[in-house]
């Protein structure tokens, strides 16, 4: 659930204020979205030794330290503020559990999560959601396709799309992250979904995943 502009504006002043009370109530209103964040981020080696609830409790701890700090970065909405937080926690998490010269192959990773669930949102029918065998080798094929596809586009272009699926921010919310302004962003997000048509479309059984 995203909150309403006043109450946006509620949760800002009282950030200003220093109020723990309301940076737990902004951690629970956004929950759900932060736990899928560090899930679908989280080094699978990691698994069984790090819980996401962990993390996003780290990242409460370092968020009420840095609340004296967030006058200085007033200009983010409280939730990409917390959400920066939260993601300079799992980097620390990782590197004190998986080491620096894991970075690279972590990053293949989420990258092939992200693909998995861009995927997903555009093979949402309940036919192509049926478990037998040959549907779940055909997901796999084109998740690994649509996968390629992606890394073949610019970085920028990787950026907003993962933004947008992956991270499933607003479009005013990826504005913020980029520093840009929301009509900016949108045109990035627009020019970054048809060139992943175009590169769809020269792929032979995979246009169609792009276009349901």
């Amino acid at each position: 659930m995203t909150p309403d502009v006043d109450n946006l504006r509620d949760f800002s002043e009282q950030l200003l204020n220093g109020d723990r009370e309301a940076l737990a109530k902004l951690l629970a209103l956004h929950r759900q979205r932060l736990w899928r964040i560090v899930h679908l981020r989280l080094d699978p080696c990691m698994a069984g030794r790090v819980d996401p609830d962990d993390i996003l409790q780290e990242a409460y701890i370092a968020a009420s330290l840095r609340l004296v700090h967030y006058s200085e970065q007033r200009h983010f909405s409280p939730f990409v503020w917390l959400r920066m937080i939260v993601g300079q926690t799992l980097i620390d998490v990782h590197r004190r559990h998986v080491g620096a010269q894991q970075r690279d192959a972590r990053r293949e990773t989420v990258k092939q999560d992200y693909a998995v669930s861009l995927a997903s949102f555009h093979l949402a029918s309940a036919r192509q959601r049926r478990t037998s065998p040959s549907h779940a080798v055909l997901r796999s094929e084109r998740n690994s396709m649509l996968h390629a596809a992606i890394e073949s586009l610019k970085p920028s272009d990787q950026e907003v799309l993962e933004l947008r699926h992956f991270e499933e921010l607003t479009n005013n919310e990826v504005a913020e992250v980029l520093g840009i302004e929301p009509k900016a962003a949108s045109i990035r997000y627009v020019r970054a979904i048809t060139r992943l048509r175009e590169v769809a479309a020269a792929t032979p059984g995979l246009s169609e995943v792009l276009t349901q």
